[in-house]
């Protein structure tokens, strides 16, 4: 094994989305090294997300971050990639006469931070045609939903990383991390890296990585989300339609390309692994899908898992660990990574360098508390 010394001023560990957005903005003004387990960043959730911009979407800490994001999106940095990141995509979420209550509080919760509108059962067959005759009663549509170009998105990061003379180092797992002076030092098949500062933005492995650094634990919970598609009904002509879930995520329907995209919406509590959907999740989703749909699902093309990971109040954890100094935690983004990236790395590179929150996301109302590790030191 080689064993020479490779330094930095900031190692960040885990290549995703989290990983490549905080190692960008943190490469402006440092040192940076990209750290990678497997073969090619992005190999496990960015990988494998189906990403839309919902700003009502989350709890309040994510929708504040996906508002603050929305410039970034829409106008990125010139080189930063060479197609657009948006393209439309209207949210609908459904609801049947017993979850109408649920539907009340969403509406009551986004309204004041995102132009929606209700709907009623008539509307939501002229939006969504598929819809079978009286399944749902009431919706709530968000107009300003986009598509994103996760590859897109993901790419630009590295490649922004890379220009500002950060290097990515793959095929790399962290074996052991420990404190020696003022400097972090991990032991991995490729020599030895050292930096004062680490960020820990290992996805589903965050906890684990935590553990080997003697950090407090955060309680993370990677969760197994199975996604599929299905071809189009015959003379299907809405593949501009809306992404359309059930008010309390138990599926979602959306066009994609020429086929529809589904999933149950599934939620599995799991190791952190490489995700393979399960046969009964698929079930599930058929079910589910052709119960709410005028679908008669014959044939699954194409069908996969990834892992959402959550911590109990399912807002992120972006802050320096209270029990061992220079290590960061960028973890439990959940389903909202993608949506957040940008307002979020910059939070968290301006936090580990020490800097002021940017004023364009405090004006959102992002609370940089709501995201402190500190808030789960007794959660369950």
């Amino acid at each position: 094994m080689d064993q020479t010394t490779t330094r930095a001023d900031v190692i960040v560990i885990g290549a995703g989305i989290a990983g490549a957005s905080v190692a960008a903005e943190l490469a402006a003004s440092a040192k940076v090294l990209l750290v990678e387990m497997e073969a090619q960043p992005g190999y496990h959730t960015t990988g494998r997300s189906a990403a839309v911009f919902a700003p009502s979407y989350g709890p309040a800490s994510i929708r504040a971050l996906t508002r603050a994001s929305q410039a970034f999106f829409e106008t990125p940095p010139a080189g930063f990639v060479d197609a657009p990141l948006f393209s439309p995509r209207r949210i609908l979420m459904i609801a049947r006469s017993d979850q109408t209550d649920t539907l009340d509080g969403l509406i009551d919760q986004v309204s004041a931070e995102t132009k929606v509108e209700r709907l009623g059962a008539a509307a939501l067959r002229d939006l969504q045609p598929l819809l079978r005759d009286g399944y749902a009663q009431e919706g709530m549509l968000d107009a300003a939903g986009q598509d994103i170009d996760v590859a897109g998105l993901h790419q630009g990061y590295l490649r922004l990383f890379r220009a500002r003379g950060g290097e990515v180092l793959t095929n790399v797992a962290v074996e052991a991390l420990h404190r020696h002076g003022a400097d972090w030092q991990l032991t991995t098949p490729k020599g030895v890296l050292t930096a004062p500062l680490v960020v820990n933005a290992a996805g589903a492995w965050a906890d684990q990585l935590g553990q080997l650094a003697g950090a407090e634990q955060i309680h993370l919970t990677p969760k197994r989300r199975t996604a599929m598609m299905i071809a189009e009904p015959q003379g299907f002509t809405a593949r501009n339609g809306p992404i359309t879930i059930d008010i309390d995520e138990g599926f979602y329907l959306k066009p994609d390309a020429g086929r529809l995209l589904i999933s149950p919406a599934d939620e599995t509590p799991t190791t952190p692994q490489d995700a393979q959907p399960d046969e009964m999740d698929v079930a599930i989703c058929a079910d589910r899908i052709m119960t709410a749909f005028d679908l008669d699902i014959r044939r699954i093309e194409t069908k996969w898992a990834g892992l959402r990971s959550f911590v109990p109040d399912k807002s992120p954890v972006a802050g320096f660990s209270e029990t061992v100094p220079g290590f960061f935690w960028l973890a439990g983004q959940g389903g909202y990574g993608i949506q957040s990236a940008p307002a979020l790395s910059q939070f968290a590179a301006a936090s580990v360098l020490g800097k002021d929150v940017p004023a364009f996301i405090t004006d959102q109302g992002f609370d940089p508390v709501a995201v402190q590790p500190a808030r789960l030191k007794d959660a369950a």
